[in-house]
């Protein structure tokens, strides 16, 4: 394949992945928690045609070399965990994090995912779920018959009973945090796992050691930024055509040279 042809088409494969990415974080706008994704280009090899500091004579070198790109590519999508907006729900059960730090999740094979989302809910035992019905951790069970439930700044969870005028403790909310959260595994779901190159996790009470603070009846809404987004659209679009007359100029000096042999 002629080279010029060759890089072009990776111009447009990446930016094709590029726009796949916007698109993404278009469509999840609206999405509690999402934090938004950006590609990451690099350029791929190069054809070391002349060598740069070559000796030209004896006694000379030469100042530049000739090296000839092979196109680009997109090596990472990287993960902006910016704060969101914190947006009132009026859900006793929903709650927000002010700051660092993940809600721990347990999924269905005894592993531990992370999330931001903390639109949460009761299940048949009284126990705090999300959307998909996994219990936080650690486990908070809401007592039958629980007249309101509160949770403070550090986590702590308390109940009114029916009959008792002082609120009960029933639980402690406790946050995870990670020394690369660009380096979490998304899972979907609004979930994240713990990778290698996110570190371990390291646990703790909600506005210690670094860690932000729980607001109940709230929601954190996405980080995506719609203009930005937009404009980053329409800068792929331009990009993609830019490629794409390439490969047609490209095309007309194969013609022309064909044409004229």
């Amino acid at each position: 394949m002629n080279q010029a042809l060759w890089i072009a088409k990776t111009g447009l494969e990446a930016q094709n992945t590029q726009m796949a990415v916007v698109s993404n974080n278009l469509a999840n706008v609206n999405t509690t928690g999402y934090k938004r994704s950006s590609a990451i280009f690099q350029d791929l090899l190069y054809q070391n045609v002349r060598q740069v500091g070559a000796q030209s004579t004896q006694n000379t070198q030469l100042p530049s070399g000739l090296m000839l790109g092979t196109g680009t590519q997109i090596v990472a999508t990287e993960k902006n965990f910016s704060q969101g907006s914190i947006v009132q729900s009026g859900n006793p059960l929903d709650m927000a994090i002010q700051g660092r730090g993940f809600f721990q999740i347990l999924m269905p094979d005894g592993t531990l995912s992370y999330t931001r989302d903390g639109s949460f809910q009761m299940n048949s035992q009284g126990q705090l779920v999300n959307a998909s019905g996994y219990p936080v951790q650690p486990t908070i069970t809401v007592p039958n018959g629980a007249q309101s439930i509160t949770v403070g700044n550090d986590g702590t969870v308390t109940a009114t009973l029916a009959g008792q005028a002082s609120p009960t403790q029933i639980g402690s909310l406790q946050l995870a945090d990670f020394v690369n959260p660009a380096g979490l595994q998304p899972l979907g779901n609004n979930l994240y796992q713990a990778s290698a190159a996110s570190g371990t996790p390291q646990t703790g009470t909600p506005g210690v050691n670094g860690l932000g603070t729980t607001i109940q009846g709230s929601l954190e809404t996405s980080n995506v930024n719609v203009v930005e987004e937009l404009v980053n659209m329409i800068e792929t679009q331009r990009a993609y055509e830019m490629n794409s007359k390439a490969v047609s100029a490209t095309d007309d000096m194969l013609k022309f040279i064909v044409n004229n042999t």
